[in-house]
């Protein structure tokens, strides 16, 4: 039962994208909350990092969300040996391609690839909205598909946490039939905080490139600010 599952999770996701427009709920997460990245990025290591590798992130760069090298190595450190090992997954590209028919995709920018159609936001929004609209469905390889992204082909990662949700045909909403071990609350803030640390992983110094960008603007003000007043001071006897 538990290869079963295990090969369930490593089915997969044939591609993040969507030909339908939908509904997307607004992730309101932040990357600038330590604890809530911290808590996704144990979620990711735990329920992506089976199958969908994040090969352009290092494991030594998970320090800078307050972590120490040690819990680093303790607690999230599953693929590699080395602190400075990239965070990639355990099975050979080739050997998931003959398994489950395509390779997983990488996940290290997967948030970021989603919001360049013209909105920052949209992919963290339709990370968050696709996270928790797996359902049952028996016509469905995996047994499972999505209101996201239909005919997904990666069954539901975090189905224990969530339960088991279908699809009710007559008002086609999502109805949870098998409770999960969090409660809707919990599992929507779980969610939320794993994709915090996608997004965060798709630009670690997004932060700091923001405040840097602030004090080269404020920079920039008060340098015109001053060539300003020398050119007044200097074409004062002129005119």
């Amino acid at each position: 039962m538990k290869k079963f599952l295990i090969a369930l999770l490593c089915a997969p996701m044939l591609a993040f994208a969507s030909g339908a427009d939908i509904h997307l709920d607004k992730w309101r997460g932040s990357v600038k909350d330590q604890a809530a990245l911290q808590h996704g990025a144990k979620l990711f290591v735990n329920y992506c990092l089976n199958c969908h590798g994040a090969s352009f992130m290092r494991y030594k760069t998970l320090m800078d969300l307050g972590l120490t090298e040690q819990q680093v190595k303790d607690n999230l450190m599953f693929t590699s040996d080395k602190i400075g090992g990239l965070m990639q997954v355990a099975a050979r590209h080739d050997d998931q391609k003959l398994w489950f028919g395509a390779t997983p995709p990488d996940l290290t920018i997967v948030a970021r690839a989603r919001g360049e159609a013209g909105n920052a936001g949209a992919g963290a929004d339709w990370l968050y909205t696709y996270l928790r609209s797996f359902y049952r469905d028996d016509d469905r390889p995996t047994g499972w598909n999505n209101t996201a992204f239909d005919n997904v082909g990666m069954p539901n990662p975090l189905w224990q946490l969530q339960g088991q949700q279908v699809l009710n045909k007559d008002s086609h909403k999502l109805e949870l039939a098998v409770a999960g071990e969090m409660s809707q609350a919990e599992f929507d803030k779980a969610v939320s905080d794993l994709v915090s640390f996608m997004v965060w992983m798709g630009e670690p110094q997004q932060e700091y490139r923001r405040t840097l960008g602030w004090f080269v603007l404020g920079f920039l003000v008060l340098l015109f600010a001053v060539s300003y007043a020398l050119k007044k001071e200097y074409w004062k006897d002129i005119h």
